[in-house]
């Protein structure tokens, strides 16, 4: 599956959350979506979880 085509799944799926649920619903939705993809991009090895928690010290220049 292609990535327009996924974004559009995702467009249609905000769109009939924040049409049938409102607002709340379409931040709900988004929320979650935004969370699903990081969580993808960890199990598939796209991100160090490492990344997320080294001190500002330990960045290289």
């Amino acid at each position: 599956m292609s990535i327009a085509v996924i974004g559009m799944i995702a467009g249609m799926a905000l769109g009939f959350a924040g049409y049938f649920g409102g607002f709340g619903a379409f931040l709900l939705v988004a929320a979650l979506g935004a969370l699903g993809f990081v969580v993808g991009r960890f199990l598939e090895g796209d991100l160090d979880p490492r990344d997320f928690f080294r001190t500002r010290d330990d960045r290289r220049r």
